[in-house]
């Protein structure tokens, strides 16, 4: 559970700061941010970029 709430927590930080900017720049900040053995697939990575990019915050924090 500690590890789903880390990767939360860093989506809503990076919607926080990223929300309406391009996906390639969510996209590269979430890479960034996002736990390293989170295991979130590239594809799933750009799906939570292009929702933050039109300015959703898929964490649902």
């Amino acid at each position: 559970m500690h590890d789903t709430e880390e990767l939360f927590r860093a989506v809503h930080g990076v919607a926080g700061r990223f929300a309406g900017q391009p996906v390639p720049v969510v996209m590269e900040a979430l890479l960034r941010q996002l736990p390293k053995a989170s295991g979130v697939e590239v594809a799933d990575i750009r799906k939570i970029a292009e929702e933050i990019s039109v300015g959703r915050d898929p964490s649902g924090l």
